[in-house]
């Protein structure tokens, strides 16, 4: 498929042509490759089937964030992007609204004339798709109006679900929690962090209990399972296991081409963890980023056994216990480099069909990231993909991640930075707590999201996502913070 992209500078080579993917009708993600060449953009694939593009792109009051075409063939002649970015966005928010209506959702009027004006720009730049300039300051605007459409349904969808569900229960049965990766920090904001909080994730890492192999330093943890029991918080610990590269223990290389010992040490681990803690912990994420791997270049069929074998040991260890795995990247962005076969959904999938006792899921979004991350998305695809998991009918978690800042952080532990702004601000604590305000609400209206948590409590400590904790290095809370204090009160909706 080939694309014009009438205005120079418009993507950013580095940061912006690695976002673009191809996806099916059923949201897989193809093996492509991506290439600009001049004003065209060009995406190879495999097979030739038809698929939406998606693409970042840059519109008023929205920052970059990810839009999609809508289901394209592929044909000789290049195609307006510009044109088919607002063909797509205005289709996604036509079906989301007949979605939502046939469920009998109120529609504000400022959503329909925002719909209007936007199928009107559209209307009038296929009619100038010749004048590619016009065609193109026509489909922008377009896709503006779409996108102000998109958010406006979005809101009124939040505010309504909202209503309607603190009318049959008064508190949310949602867990509200944060990854503890400091004693002294979450001490020291005890008092604030129980009110904006009624759980707690608490780091039990492999490679941080057992650095040197047969030496455990369980200190760290039992003194913040000591202080998240004092104060009554929900716990939820791990991710015991990280299939990511360098996720688990260095000691451990040796064994990574001899599969069955890896197996023993892996549910070795996860049995000694689990039975210091049980009765203690109820909830436990065994595993994490067991979708996308890189652990000991360990394959799909690899993984997923391990994943399954450390679910069995773990509960048999513990039988009251919830168990969850981490997925990252829900979306399957990854799936673009031809190294996966699965896509997230079908991961999952696989394991429930063992019947292993899978208790729920932990959805990774860290928003702003080279690494682990991705690119922003609008209110309308964040619901999308929660409605997407939600049909594997197990109870969901979200883990997640926003930059306050693109400065570097020693305290990072993974080689992870933080990308160009794509957000609608330039990254700083205001943007994180408005990103906070816009998409935490959304999570909330959702039945089947039953945890959300922020990836860590401080940057002054060890942490994966730099700056994106809801304390800064110098011990001073962000805005973040005060946002999450309001949704857990419910002062957002009165």
């Amino acid at each position: 498929m080939r694309f014009t992209v009438p205005n120079e500078g418009l993507f950013d080579v580095e940061s912006d042509v690695r976002r673009i993917y191809v996806s099916g009708y059923d949201g897989r993600v193809f093996p492509s490759r991506v290439e600009q060449h001049g004003d065209v953009i060009e995406l190879r694939r495999m097979n030739a089937d038809s698929g939406k593009v998606h693409f970042p792109y840059p519109v008023p009051g929205f920052g970059r964030p990810l839009i999609s075409t809508a289901t394209l063939r592929e044909h000789e002649d290049a195609y307006l992007l510009p044109l088919e970015l607002a063909r797509g966005k205005i289709c996604q928010v036509r079906n989301q609204l007949a979605s939502w209506e046939a469920l009998g959702m109120s529609i504000p009027e400022e959503f329909r004339e925002l719909h209007r004006q936007a199928h009107h720009y559209f209307a009038q730049a296929t009619a100038e798709k010749d004048d590619v300039q016009r065609a193109t300051e026509l489909s922008n605007q377009a896709i503006a109006k779409a996108c102000e459409a998109a958010d406006t349904l979005a809101r009124s969808y939040v505010e309504q679900r909202l209503k309607v569900r603190l009318k049959r229960t008064p508190q949310l049965p949602v867990s509200f929690g944060c990854s503890v990766n400091c004693e002294q920090t979450v001490k020291d904001v005890g008092e604030t962090f129980c009110q904006a909080f009624n759980a707690a994730a608490i780091p039990i890492e492999w490679t941080q209990i057992e650095r040197q192999e047969g030496e455990y330093d369980w200190e760290a943890c039992d003194k913040l399972v000591d202080w998240c029991s004092e104060h009554r918080l929900l716990m939820k610990a791990g991710p015991l296991l990280d299939f990511s590269t360098n996720g688990l223990p260095s000691w451990l290389q040796q064994w990574g081409h001899d599969f069955y010992n890896l197996q023993s040490f892996l549910c070795d681990f996860v049995e000694t963890a689990i039975s210091r803690y049980a009765g203690r912990i109820r909830f436990w994420e065994v595993s994490s980023r067991v979708n996308t791997g890189g652990a000991f270049k360990l394959n799909e069929e690899e993984r997923l056994t391990l994943v399954a074998k450390t679910l069995e040991v773990a509960r048999q260890r513990d039988e009251e216990a919830q168990l969850l795995i981490r997925i990252e990247d829900p979306w399957g962005t990854y799936q673009t480099a031809g190294e996966h076969r699965l896509s997230p959904m079908q991961f999952v999938d696989a394991l429930l069909r063992c019947g292993i006792g899978l208790s729920g899921v932990n959805l990774e979004i860290a928003v702003g990231y080279q690494q682990r991350g991705g690119a922003p998305r609008d209110l309308l695809d964040f619901s999308r993909l929660i409605d997407q998991w939600s049909m594997l009918e197990v109870p969901l978690s979200l883990t997640l991640a926003f930059p306050s800042s693109c400065d570097a952080n020693a305290n990072c532990l993974q080689d992870v930075a933080v990308d160009c702004n794509g957000w609608k601000h330039a990254w700083s604590a205001e943007a994180q707590a408005e990103w906070i305000d816009s998409y935490v609400p959304m999570l909330m209206a959702k039945q089947s999201v039953v945890g959300i948590y922020w990836s860590h409590l401080t940057d002054a400590a060890a942490h994966d996502f730099p700056n994106s904790g809801l304390i800064d290095t110098a011990g001073v809370a962000k805005a973040g913070l005060t946002s999450f204090l309001k949704h857990r009160s419910g002062e957002t909706f009165g």
